[in-house]
């Protein structure tokens, strides 16, 4: 083994220039390799975080339009979501995997002021189960109650960037629970803030469904439906579900059972499966890109290996002469490949681990975009799996780097070699 390790030094050090030229194409092959999953890993851990409160066994009803004509009325008739639809949901025939159902109603182009400070926003009249299934980060006071509800309480739930557009930048959130804001006409008493997610466009004003629907007379027509469930495991126990409950309510407004344009339905679960499925496409993708930037580097170690041959044509045919067997010839050719690439590509390894700290740096943070900043919460880090994935890798494309070499060596005649130059 000594022996082995001692030829392949003395063949690397007659050839040193050469051999890190070849060897950099390597490493920088790898690295590249590290930085694009490193950098996948990110986008993937980022996902999760930003979705980590938010549960994955909901689904949303949205009113369409008829896409077919049905018991006597033509295609494209709009439908209007009411409360029998509501009571259809949370009945017994669903109760075997719905658990808890909530309207949601909105009222466009209100102005909320105090005093002379004014916006125009949007209400969004909920229940306590909309935070249930994505959780706002509550900075002071609370959400909306089951109180507010029962009672048709003023109440409203502000973000921060919307409470410091009406009572300035510098206020004591704490001090403003309790005050009262304008919506209109009508008086309402703050009684939670939200931390703002300043990736949306516009924060969401929340107040209660039953105050929103009876003060700005939204009458028995909820814009949306979501509602919480169990039981369903698969995709094909969703889709089953879905054709289900979309038959029922499609009956209920005299629509084909069928007509998926007459009710849209949005499936928390399945949008995870296709993300998860996306994120792995992508991970294949960048897997794809870094071998074929580490090709480059396998190509030019296999053109190394085959000068290094024909260098030692003359030495080969003497090996042979006196008894040296081809597969010796060929182990010391493939050995030699194996090392530079080994190397080589752990230096690139080790460098592209590092550039995934630092970019582990840049998204466990704030990442500033046209003057907002946007929490970050990506881990980049390459863990031992992808490490030794690309142990495999180096060995391998070692191999073939110097396996057709290797087999030119092997094939060469004593005689024919002792007469080359």
């Amino acid at each position: 083994m000594f022996d082995l390790l001692n030829e392949i030094w003395e063949s690397v050090r007659r050839n040193k220039l050469r051999t890190c030229l070849t060897g950099f194409a390597v490493a920088w092959g790898i690295f590249m390799l590290i930085i694009l999953l490193g950098a996948g890993n990110g986008l993937k851990s980022n996902m999760k975080a930003n979705m980590s409160d938010v549960q994955m066994n909901y689904m949303t009803i949205y009113p369409g339009q008829t896409s077919v004509a049905f018991d006597g009325l033509q295609q494209g008739r709009n439908i209007r979501l009411d409360d029998e639809d509501t009571r259809i949901t949370g009945s017994p025939q669903f109760a075997d995997n719905i658990d808890e159902v909530a309207p949601i109603v909105h009222a466009s182009n209100l102005t909320i002021s105090n005093g002379k400070n004014h916006f125009t926003t949007s209400l969004r009249g909920v229940t306590p189960l909309s935070d249930k299934i994505r959780p706002e980060k509550i900075l002071a006071g609370r959400y909306i109650n089951d109180n507010d509800l029962k009672h048709e309480r003023k109440s409203i739930v502000l973000s921060k960037g919307d409470v410091e557009r009406l009572f300035g930048e510098n206020i004591n959130i704490d001090r403003i629970i309790g005050r009262r804001v304008k919506v209109d006409d009508y008086s309402f008493v703050i009684v939670g803030i939200y931390k703002t997610d300043n990736s949306m466009m516009e924060a969401d004003t929340y107040v209660p469904y039953t105050t929103l629907r009876t003060v700005f007379a939204k009458g028995d027509h909820p814009d949306r439906i979501i509602f919480t469930f169990h039981g369903l495991d698969s995709e094909q126990e969703n889709d089953e579900f879905e054709a289900r409950y979309r038959a029922v309510i499609n009956r209920h407004h005299r629509a084909a059972p069928s007509d998926k344009g007459a009710l849209w339905i949005r499936n928390s679960f399945k949008q995870n499966l296709q993300m998860d499925m996306g994120m792995g496409i992508v991970t294949t993708a960048l897997w794809i890109v870094g071998l074929f930037t580490l090709l480059s580097g396998i190509v030019g170690v296999s053109n190394i290996m085959l000068i290094t041959v024909k260098e030692r044509t003359h030495e080969f045919g003497i090996r042979k002469a006196i008894g040296a067997s081809p597969a010796s010839i060929v182990k010391l050719i493939i050995a030699e490949s194996i090392s530079i690439t080994a190397v080589f590509g752990y230096i690139g390894m080790f460098l592209g681990m590092l550039g995934c700290e630092y970019m582990n740096t840049i998204f466990n943070g704030d990442l500033e975009i046209m003057g907002e900043h946007i929490a970050m919460a990506g881990d980049c880090s390459v863990g031992l799996d992808i490490a030794l994935e690309a142990t495999l890798v180096l060995i391998v494309a070692g191999t073939m780097a110097g396996l057709v070499p290797a087999l030119k060596a092997g094939r060469i005649r004593p005689i024919e070699a002792l007469r080359a130059d």
